[in-house]
């Protein structure tokens, strides 16, 4: 159980469903609401979770919770905040997952001495199995950060940070569920090339990046260690291995994280 009565979502999007879903299922204790400028999504919203309020107004949800989680786009950040900020008062905790956007910034846009927790999740939460990091603004206590982390872990696994690091959170496990999905592709397409049904492909690629995943973590074992279990003197694996090496891959993959890295910060301003 969470020590709050009352969370407000300021936007009902992919990421506030999820974290929604994952208070709900662990009977969190908390009164949900949220606000949704469209009235579609408010429609869907109304029917996925009958026990939801769910508003047009985010002032209004604002001025409801207790815990106020900012789940919109980093866009939208100036023009939500001018429009909250009447309603944030101090007694209020605000967690934003927006990518990017600095918790010095959020706590300039609202009542001086706000406590502002920062929140990186990624896609897969929507099934509870999330990977989310969170760091604290400058007013947020201890006790913020715990109850933030504790939120967080309802929908998969959750880490706290220092704030600087956030950019390169965003670029590991906020953007890296594409890095994966993109491998998985190549992987089903490598088996079609090979001879294999395409659904059969796709099956075994997403049951290997499953199994091996899980292996992790649940071995606790490194990466290294399990590669050398697979890896037989002169069999296929290192085969495959010094051709991903002759590619570059693990070098790829690092830009990759890097560039996404360099985009958050300029998406931030910084």
């Amino acid at each position: 159980m969470l020590n709050v009565g009352k969370i407000a979502f300021i936007g009902g999007g992919n990421m506030a469903e999820a974290i929604m879903r994952g208070l709900l299922h662990e009977d969190a204790g908390a009164e949900i609401c949220v606000a949704e400028i469209s009235s579609k999504r408010r429609d869907e919203l109304t029917t996925q979770f009958p026990g939801v309020r769910v508003v047009g107004d985010a002032a209004e949800a604002a001025r409801w919770g207790e815990v106020v989680i900012l789940a919109i786009k980093p866009q939208q950040a100036e023009s939500v905040l001018s429009l909250i900020e009447p309603a944030v008062t101090l007694d209020k905790l605000v967690i934003s997952i927006m990518a990017g956007i600095p918790s010095s910034k959020i706590e300039a846009n609202l009542i001086p001495g706000c406590r502002v927790i920062r929140a990186m999740p990624n896609t897969p939460g929507l099934i509870g199995a999330g990977a989310t990091a969170v760091c604290s603004g400058r007013k947020a206590t201890s006790g913020d950060l715990d109850l933030g982390h504790r939120i967080f872990a309802m929908i998969g696994t959750a880490v706290s940070v220092e704030e600087k690091l956030m950019d390169a959170v965003t670029a590991l496990s906020g953007s890296g569920p594409a890095y994966v999905f993109t491998f998985m592709e190549a992987l089903a397409d490598a088996g079609v090339m090979n001879g294999l049904p395409r659904d059969i492909a796709a099956q075994l690629a997403a049951q290997t990046v499953l199994g091996a995943a899980r292996m992790v973590v649940e071995t606790g074992e490194h990466p290294t260690l399990l590669k050398e279990k697979v890896t037989s003197p002169g069999g296929t694996t290192i085969a495959a291995l010094h051709a991903l090496e002759n590619g570059g891959f693990r070098g790829v993959v690092m830009n990759a994280v890097k560039a996404a890295c360099t985009r958050s910060k300029e998406l931030a301003g910084k």
